[in-house]
């Protein structure tokens, strides 16, 4: 049965775990399914592992649709969450014309970043449609303005807008919420104050889901991993759908992430 957010929903009410890995084309969409995947997240982190680039920034809405058309092709009952990349919803406008498009291309839901600035696009969406997954925490696409990656939530009044925020966001019509790079701890208090399935990355082990790029999670990488970061080739039978099958086990064991991924 193909995976919906009436399942995610179910997952999370009974407690249970559910995973999130990257794709970008349709052989590893056909494998992450085939391995247990339940939503695979055609990111615009495609700018860094595909294209070379240093951000997601220069990510198009043309790039996003075509990865998108890719992944649906090889997908074996994912959920298919894709990312409207960086200028693509600045206007509730674009917000509606650009996930018309990523919808169109085949993604289920599609994800953005921000917080209070998103609420009328996201009710927009919602009303129309759309499912929306609101991105909290570090937000790539801002990197410019945050100058640099790094974690957030551990300032006073960063915690209590994030806490804000992802409340905003459920108040909104939101289906989903994805957190990057904040303290475990908050993490834990976020998730008592929204009944959404909820995401991380990170973010430590509270949420209902992790989320990996799966080049990481491969140890295909040109730069030094990120601290939330595992590899799983060695975990599993050596091959890619082995390293895939044990990071599904690892997350919904909640052996991963474990207190070394997390941030205080």
């Amino acid at each position: 049965m193909p995976i919906t957010l009436s399942t995610l929903n179910k997952i999370k009410q009974e407690g249970s775990k559910f995973t999130c890995l990257t794709a970008y084309d349709s052989t590893f969409s056909h494998l992450a399914g085939k391995a247990g995947v339940e939503v695979l997240l055609v990111g615009d982190s495609l700018g860094n592992v595909l294209q070379g680039h240093d951000s997601t920034v220069p990510v198009t809405l043309e790039n996003m649709i075509y990865h998108t058309e890719c992944v649906q092709r090889g997908n074996q009952g994912a959920l298919i969450m894709s990312d409207l990349p960086f200028m693509a919803y600045a206007t509730e406008q674009q917000a509606l014309e650009s996930s018309a498009a990523l919808m169109r291309a085949g993604a289920h839901i599609v994800k953005l970043e921000g917080g209070e600035w998103l609420r009328s696009s996201v009710r927009l969406l919602s009303d129309r449609g759309v499912p929306v997954c609101v991105h909290l925490g570090l937000t790539p696409q801002s990197v410019n303005k945050m100058g640099g990656y790094k974690v957030q939530g551990r300032d006073p009044a960063e915690r209590e807008a994030l806490i804000a925020d992802s409340i905003a966001a459920e108040e909104a019509g939101a289906a989903m919420l994805l957190y990057e790079c904040i303290p475990s701890e908050l993490m834990e208090v976020i998730m008592s104050k929204v009944s959404i399935p909820v995401i991380g990355i990170g973010a430590g082990p509270a949420s209902d889901a992790q989320v990996l790029v799966l080049h990481d999670m491969l140890g295909a990488t040109t730069r030094k991993p990120a601290k939330f970061v595992k590899n799983f080739m060695a975990e599993g039978d050596g091959s890619i759908s082995g390293a895939i099958e044990a990071y599904v086990n690892a997350v919904k064991a909640g052996t991963f992430p474990g207190p070394e991924h997390g941030f205080e």
